[in-house]
């Protein structure tokens, strides 16, 4: 797949933690991110954290140099299952920065990217020499203008790729409704022109940006932003470019060769700032609602936390379902375990969702693979009501619960009635395959 430095079309995630970052799992180390990238379908990933010394530390211990600013794991790969990708890493990390300015205080979060360790290094060490505390946290908070930390990472690192993070996000992003910006240019100035991409939160989809025309000009990603290896891929990047750091960077710049193909996305809903609300006082509100009670929540009485779509519906300029000409498409998916678990009325982490879980990749491949391409009716053979899960996930057809402030949504594609006709899903292989079709 990766030969020569080249491959047709393949699958990135550019923003995830490592277990040095707050609220992470400590499985986010090199060998287990590797292995579930591979079992996602995953052909790359951020190794995330990289101002972390003691990261970049494992990340040597762990990695060598693959194709032009990628690296692949020192440990031979022996993939689990059918089409697994042998996952390299590039070299990324996300800081937070907070500070004042026209008059109030910001907090942005910033996605990096760098074409190696070394330049790396020279970022941490900058950072170091201006007083900037970058070891007690992976993702480091740091009282730096988005700005200036920009400016830095091109002075230290001319290929430097800077994309602002989760948009949306209402606490920590370039537009948020708590301390954000009402344009791009009031947080980069002049460096604008030098970002070309955006990425857009799980609380967003690209349909939604395609209402602010002042988007148009950026290449919009989707990311994980991971803190366990199994939310790995929930929203990623496709790419038809040069399997190298030149060949992602072109692509994200919008070159005709190399060029973003489309993303792999949440549906909005299904993240934790979709809605407003109050998740203490279990309060959920449309933006219509929200402005019926004056921005208040009636149980407490104070503020509500405004979501993403009060946020771009105040920003928006033109309505919803406008596509830009330039648009790329989009593809809505829900992770794996989680239809298992509707199917089965089980969660995640139940012993017969995971059994059903590995049986499938066994058979059919990666996770996004399955989700994406497999063929429904194999599906169907294996179980009519994961066929019909699948098929309605592919068509849009789910029912619906926004999460809201910091509550994830809830999506499901099955109902009661309907789980009492499933049955168990087996391995294909003990299906006859010559009775398909």
């Amino acid at each position: 797949m990766h030969d020569g430095g080249f491959t047709l079309v393949w699958i990135a995630d550019l923003h995830i933690h490592s277990h040095y970052s707050m609220a992470t799992s400590k499985l986010c180390e090199p060998v287990n991110l590797h292995r579930w990238a591979g079992l996602k379908g995953l052909a790359l990933i951020g190794t995330g954290d990289f101002t972390h010394a003691g990261w970049r530390r494992e990340l040597r211990e762990n990695l060598v140099e693959a194709e032009p600013g990628f690296y692949r794991l020192r440990a031979k790969h022996q993939p689990e299952i059918p089409d697994q990708p042998d996952t390299r890493f590039v070299i990324s990390g996300e800081i937070s920065s907070i500070y004042k300015k026209n008059g109030r205080t910001r907090k942005v979060h910033n996605l990096i990217l760098l074409p190696s360790l070394k330049a790396a290094d020279a970022f941490s060490t900058k950072l170091e020499s201006l007083g900037m505390n970058i070891h007690s946290d992976g993702r480091p908070i740091l009282g730096m203008d988005s700005y200036d930390l920009f400016r830095m990472a091109l002075d230290v690192c001319s290929e430097a790729i800077f994309i602002p993070a989760h948009i949306w996000t209402p606490h920590f992003s370039v537009f948020g409704s708590n301390s954000g910006f009402d344009l791009i240019e009031e947080c980069y100035e002049d460096l604008t022109p030098y970002i070309s991409a955006l990425e857009t939160g799980l609380s967003s989809d690209p349909a939604m940006n395609w209402q602010w025309s002042a988007l148009d000009r950026f290449r919009l990603v989707s990311n994980s932003d991971a803190h366990n290896p199994q939310n790995l891929g929930r929203e990623a990047t496709v790419f038809e470019a040069e399997f190298s750091y030149q060949g992602l960077k072109r692509a994200l710049q919008g070159d005709v060769r190399d060029r973003l193909v489309e993303t792999i996305e949440f549906f909005p809903e299904e993240g934790k700032y979709h809605y407003d609300g109050h998740r203490n006082c279990g309060v959920s509100f449309t933006p219509e609602q929200t402005a019926e009670h004056n921005g208040l929540c009636p149980v407490c009485g104070k503020k509500v936390t405004v979501g993403v779509l009060n946020r771009v519906t105040a920003l928006t300029d033109r309505p919803f379902g406008f596509k830009p000409e330039e648009a790329r498409p989009f593809q809505r998916l829900i992770p794996l375990m989680e239809i298992i678990g509707d199917v089965y009325n089980m969660g995640v982490h139940s012993r017969k969702v995971e059994t059903a879980y590995w049986a499938l990749l066994r058979e059919f491949g990666p996770e996004l693979t399955i989700l994406r391409e497999t063929d429904i009716e194999w599906l169907t053979r294996v179980d009519a009501l994961l066929g019909t899960a699948v098929s309605r996930l592919r068509s849009g057809q789910v029912n619906i619960t926004p999460g809201y402030d910091g509550q994830y949504g809830v999506i499901s594609v099955i109902n009661a009635d309907e789980r009492k006709l499933s049955g168990k899903i087996k391995p294909y292989r003990d299906i006859e395959r010559g009775s398909i079709g």
